[in-house]
């Protein structure tokens, strides 16, 4: 008999929730199997099996949350199952009286019993009493948003319900009347109760937080508290920039590279430059990372997510381009994996698109600094004695002060400045 724990995939996560399982008791279970889908602080993720034999128990429910490392099922060998049900035989008495017994024997071996009724919810699917098939990500958007998945009509392969449903489901208010169907299962229920209980204000809507929220607020807060910030602001001339993006658009069309693809390849090459920011702190030591990971904030639905490009400061910009577009597709998704997620050790949020000029970003721990980067703005400036047209873009470094101090970050912001104004040698 083996114990499915709760296993750890992000390195942000401490806990689960059981979004759904893709096997029931008494489905046998192969290597490489998804057997259930988990929802971290970040995504919602596939389990596979490591190994083979036959699900016997399920210890926690779908929409249910465990530790790291909880057991969360048991999976019976498929030579040892045959022997399970000996040690519980004094528990066969009690399982002649099916309706009172019910309850317990789908905790005891005779398994055997539930195992008839527990594939029967599956097809019952099909009487609008339970959900229909549908994606771990419509599933997510589904309980955030108070929808019944058994009211709606899937569109995908199969009939299986699809991200677009949900957001379609949501534009069309279809939300409120199915949300009532949830309310009477025990999940729902005391979610909606306390946050009634709280607003008395008929004008204050009470939307309760996400998973993504959560975790963000409690990370955020962290570090801020635990992490002495200081702030490092300049000013770069972004007018070579912008022409040198034009350039290589040209050059390399159909592809296209944009600025923060720019900004990332020169905080990669100023970090491989200035190793004593590519850093991160613990009670003990100065950890220096001999690779280059740069995380990039992703806007998403539900939050933020920051997927990292690996050794950026080895690829082009063409390449990293390229990498953060299919990672921030998958963000969006909901599909991006732990490793895509882990190991970053600078990040990099730019406002620049929604028309911020300038602003200051809290560090994404366990990394030692930040760059947050603002919009490109036309504003005068004065060369040679003359006020003339110029294109302007305010970067702020954001510095954990136990790992750096103000001289180290003035010095790569410098040099990130230098490589910005002078965009030709990125790439040499």
């Amino acid at each position: 008999m083996t114990e499915i724990l709760m296993p750890r995939l992000s390195d942000t996560m401490e806990e689960g929730v059981i979004s759904s399982w893709q096997k029931q008791p008494g489905d046998e279970v192969a290597v490489g199997d998804v057997i259930v889908d988990i929802e971290t602080d970040k995504a919602v993720m596939e389990y596979e099996a490591y190994e083979a034999g036959v699900l016997e128990k399920i210890l926690v429910g779908e929409g249910e949350s465990a530790a790291i490392g909880a057991p969360i099922a048991v999976v019976t060998p498929k030579g040892a199952a045959p022997d399970a049900p000996a040690p519980e035989a004094p528990a066969a008495a009690p399982a002649e009286e099916p309706t009172p017994a019910e309850k317990p024997a789908s905790a005891e071996k005779p398994a055997a019993a539930p195992a008839a009724p527990a594939p029967a919810p599956a097809p019952a699917g099909r009487t609008g009493a339970s959900r229909p098939p549908s994606s771990p990500l419509a599933r997510r958007l589904a309980r955030d948003h108070g929808i019944d998945l058994a009211a709606l009509t899937g569109t995908g392969p199969g009939g299986r319900v699809v991200r677009a449903d949900i957001e379609a489901a949501i534009r069309d208010g279809a939300p409120a009347a199915p949300a009532a169907a949830p309310a009477p299962a025990a999940a729902p229920a005391p979610a909606a109760a306390p946050v009634q209980a709280r607003v008395d204000d008929p004008d204050v809507e009470a939307v309760p937080l996400n998973r993504f929220r959560k975790v963000a607020a409690r990370r955020l807060t962290e570090s801020k508290r635990e992490a002495p910030h200081f702030y490092l602001n300049r000013e770069v001339d972004a007018g070579a920039l912008l022409a040198f993006r034009a350039t290589l658009n040209e050059a390399l069309a159909p592809a296209k590279v944009s600025v923060n693809d720019l900004v990332v390849k020169a905080v990669a090459t100023a970090l491989r430059e200035h190793p004593a920011v590519n850093v991160s702190y613990t009670e003990e030591n100065l950890l220096f990372h001999k690779r280059v990971h740069v995380g990039v904030a992703v806007a998403v639905e539900d939050g933020l997510l920051v997927p990292v490009v690996r050794d950026a400061d080895r690829k082009s910009v063409s390449e990293i381009g390229r990498e953060t577009r299919e990672l921030a597709g998958k963000a969006r998704d909901g599909k991006l994996s732990a490793q895509e997620m882990s190991g970053g050790t600078f990040s990099v949020s730019n406002l620049g698109m929604f028309g911020v000029a300038s602003f200051s970003a809290v560090i994404n721990p366990p990394e030692a600094a930040i760059l947050a980067v603002g919009a490109v703005r036309d504003e005068p400036v004065v060369r040679d004695g003359q006020v003339v047209p110029g294109r302007r873009m305010a970067v702020t470094l954001s510095v954990d002060h136990r790992a750096c101090d103000g001289a180290t970050g003035a010095r790569f912001l410098a040099r990130l400045a230098e490589l910005l104004e002078n965009p030709v040698l990125i790439v040499a």
